[in-house]
C-alpha cells in the first residue's frame, strides 16, 4: 500500500492568486468547506468547523506547518477523523503539502498528503480511500474558486 496520495492541476490563475486562496483563511475555508476561527500561522493549531453538508458536525484542526510564500503550504492533521467522541490525538498525523509552480502565466498546483503508514492499521485503507476522493473533489473547488 502507498504512504502518499498526490494529485496535480493546472489553474489559470497566478501563483499569488492561488497562495492566497490557500492561505487565507477565509477564502480557504470558502473552497475547502470549513469556517475557520482564525488566520493561518506557522506552528499553531488553527481550528474550525466544517461546512460540508453532512459533516457539519465535525471539528477541524490542523497544525500550520509551512508558509514559503509563494510555493509551499503544508499542515498536519489526522485524516478522516469522523468518528463522534473518538481521541485521534494518539495517532501519528499525516502531512499535506500545497506545493505551488508558475506554468506561462498560470499556476501548477500539487497536493501531496504523506504519512499513512503511521496509522494504524485498520484505519489506514478507510483514511487513504476518503482523502483520495476527498482530494480530488477539493482540487476540483480551488480551480472553481480561483479560475
Amino acid at each position: 500500500m502507498s504512504d502518499r496520495i498526490e494529485k496535480s492541476i493546472d489553474l489559470n490563475a497566478p501563483v499569488e492568486r492561488v497562495w492566497r486562496a490557500l492561505t487565507d483563511h477565509i477564502e480557504f475555508g470558502e473552497w475547502f468547506g470549513v469556517k475557520l476561527e482564525a488566520p493561518f500561522k506557522p506552528g499553531e493549531v488553527a481550528k474550525g468547523r466544517i461546512t460540508y453538508p453532512g459533516y457539519e458536525h465535525l471539528k477541524w484542526e490542523v497544525t500550520i506547518k509551512t508558509m514559503d510564500e509563494p510555493r509551499l503550504f503544508s499542515f498536519t492533521w489526522h485524516p478522516y477523523a469522523v468518528e463522534p467522541g473518538f481521541d485521534y490525538s494518539k495517532e501519528p498525523p499525516t502531512l499535506v503539502e500545497f506545493k505551488l509552480k508558475p506554468k506561462g502565466t498560470g499556476t501548477k498546483l500539487t497536493i501531496v498528503e504523506s504519512g499513512f503508514d503511521g496509522l494504524p492499521a485498520h484505519r489506514r485503507p478507510d483514511a487513504m480511500r476518503m482523502n483520495d476522493g476527498g482530494w480530488a473533489e477539493q482540487i476540483k473547488n480551488i480551480k472553481k474558486h480561483v479560475d
